[in-house]
């Protein structure tokens, strides 16, 4: 069995080392992020507690990563958090995330003086302020870290991370983020990680709407769909979306992928917050709703690309 000690504080993939010595980490949420971002951190020799609210899929992590050393699961979040000098939260919304961080059996209660809290979960502004309130009050460094690139992202360490907190506590923890990230980047203080990714999720939006509709165009003007993509994606139509979804599309494919609920979620964000801040998002609104009329035809689960499906149905 591979000691954890092997290869902690070592340079991970070619970059930083860590400025400070970092031991073990507890990683809450272990959903289809998750799940694989916690598993990159324990076969790259680091400590890993991990912590789920369903237990089930916690004992099933721990059996698949045990082999690559010191992993173990916890049955409260405080608990995984007691020994951790860094603790990641990836879960579902504002509610999970004070439902894991506060309170007597929250992750907070557990950490000590000089620890560091990073949630990866796309949440809103108010509550990374909130938080990164009560870790200071703690003594604990808090990072809003949500992230982009969905399950494929996190499966294969590519994920794109923007965060919001403190310089120096981010270059302590960025040599962990580059074990399941391509991409790190600070945005500015608390919140500001939260609010790229809505941009990040607005963007997505209005590329994918417009590339459904492409992609319906081309369906009913009798045309190759894969060789109309083959080629406008060699000019300005490019994107992530089109390089990966408009073949499943025309396939009427959705059974994977990053789900219309949490697009919903995410875009629900993003709206209230333009709200606040008097920004106007005409398309945003209507994709939101478009991406409801895809939940009332049963494909809250589907991906996001589904937008085609409403306008075939």
């Amino acid at each position: 069995m591979q000691d954890c000690e092997d290869d902690r504080n070592q340079v991970v993939k070619g970059k930083t080392t860590m400025s400070k010595e970092l031991g073990r980490v507890a990683f809450i949420g272990l959903g289809v992020m998750g799940y694989p971002m916690a598993g990159h951190l324990a076969k790259h020799g680091v400590a890993v507690t991990v912590y789920n609210r369903t237990a089930a899929k916690a004992e099933q992590w721990l059996a698949e990563y045990i082999q690559y050393g010191d992993c173990a699961t916890a049955a409260t979040p405080r608990q995984a958090a007691e020994a951790a000098d860094v603790v990641f939260m990836c879960v579902g919304n504002d509610d999970d995330v004070r439902s894991v961080t506060l309170g007597e059996d929250g992750a907070l209660a557990g950490m000590s003086s000089g620890a560091f809290l990073v949630d990866h979960t796309t949440a809103s502004q108010q509550l990374a302020v909130e938080l990164a309130s009560a870790c200071a009050a703690a003594g604990v460094a808090f990072l809003d870290a949500p992230v982009s690139g969905g399950q494929a992202g996190a499966e294969n360490a590519a994920l794109t991370i923007m965060l919001g907190g403190n310089e120096e506590d981010y270059r302590d923890v960025q040599p962990l983020l580059d074990v399941y990230a391509k991409k790190t980047a600070l945005m500015g203080a608390a919140g500001a990680g939260q609010l790229t990714k809505m941009v990040n999720q607005i963007c997505i939006a209005g590329v994918l709407q417009g590339l459904a509709e492409g992609v319906h165009f081309a369906q009913m003007a009798g045309l190759n769909v894969d060789a109309v993509v083959d080629v406008i994606s060699q000019g300005a139509a490019q994107s992530w979306q089109m390089n990966n979804r408009a073949a499943t599309m025309a396939k009427s494919e959705y059974d994977f992928g990053f789900a219309v609920d949490w697009m919903r979620k995410d875009l629900g964000i993003a709206l209230d917050t333009g709200r606040e801040l008097n920004a106007r998002l005409p398309l945003t609104a209507l994709v939101d709703q478009f991406y409801a009329d895809v939940q009332n035809m049963g494909g809250g689960r589907w991906d996001t690309s589904s937008l085609l499906r409403r306008l075939t149905h």
